[in-house]
């Protein structure tokens, strides 16, 4: 039998790679906040996949849907299939997806007419789209989700989607503080430069990839990490730290990367 081993992928450091100056490394506090975001943006991406199987057991009309949103309520997460209206000034939903007892079971209501909205899946729709006019990524599919920040401000993560059977994609990816309204970025975040395929295997212990663009990890290796099949823990190594990611989504703080990698 084949020895675990551990999953190795380098991104190079490239001179045109502008590097953040953090003097110390990520605080108890705001690995715990990367944690939640991560484990919410998993959990984001598991509700619109079972809602959307749901919504497509409907076979919808076409054309009567143009985007979904993921809400997370007191009693699970309800996901909105549906439109803009012809003034732009509402987003109509066709199609509400509810979590049951279980993560993996929906009950979908369909309205007809559709259901108005001018309140979150309105902002949300409006947000998606200030994000994605101004993100510029790979000619490949991308997933888009909305999840709430402080003051009524929203986050948008672009995130590459999984194209391939076992095959999980890392990088490439962005995430916008948009405001209340959803008609305004008020801060963008590169999360990662170039996008990583990393191919499941029941012989790797753990993943591992060097980040350029800041020392902290980001919410995505965390969803990363909880969307992996098998899951393992996953190593990453900035210029000054390395942190590990647990496989509940649990972001620990491991040490200065000189000592544990020699890096100079």
């Amino acid at each position: 039998m084949l020895k675990p081993t551990l999953l190795i992928v380098v991104v190079l450091l490239t001179a045109s790679i502008a590097l953040a100056q953090r003097n110390s490394p990520a605080s108890k506090a705001e690995l715990a906040e990367i944690s939640e975001r991560g484990r919410q943006l998993a959990q984001y991406d598991v509700a619109a996949w079972h809602a959307t199987d749901a919504v497509l057991a409907m076979k919808p009309a076409e054309g009567s849907v143009a985007r979904y949103i993921a809400k997370k309520t007191d009693s699970g997460w309800a996901v909105a299939f549906g439109r803009f209206n012809e003034k732009r000034d509402k987003f109509l939903i066709i199609y509400e997806v509810n979590q049951g007892a279980n993560p993996k079971e929906f009950s979908v209501k369909k309205y007809d007419p559709p259901k108005e909205d001018s309140g979150f899946y309105f902002s949300a729709a409006k947000a998606m789209e200030t994000a994605l006019a101004d993100f510029r990524g790979e000619n490949r599919p991308y997933n888009v989700a909305v999840l709430p920040a402080k003051s009524n401000q929203m986050f948008v993560y672009v995130v590459p989607a999984q194209t391939k059977q076992n095959v999980y994609p890392l990088g490439g990816d962005a995430r916008y503080l948009v405001s209340p309204d959803g008609s305004k970025i008020v801060e963008k975040r590169q999360l990662h430069k170039t996008i990583i395929e990393f191919e499941s295997s029941g012989n790797a212990a753990a993943g591992f990839h060097v980040a350029v663009l800041d020392n902290v990890p980001e919410d995505t290796d965390v969803s990363h990490v909880l969307s992996r099949k098998p899951s393992v823990p996953h190593l990453i190594a900035t210029r000054k730290y390395v942190y590990q990611v647990e496989v509940d989504g649990t972001v620990n703080y491991l040490g200065e990367a000189e000592k544990i990698l020699g890096n100079k």
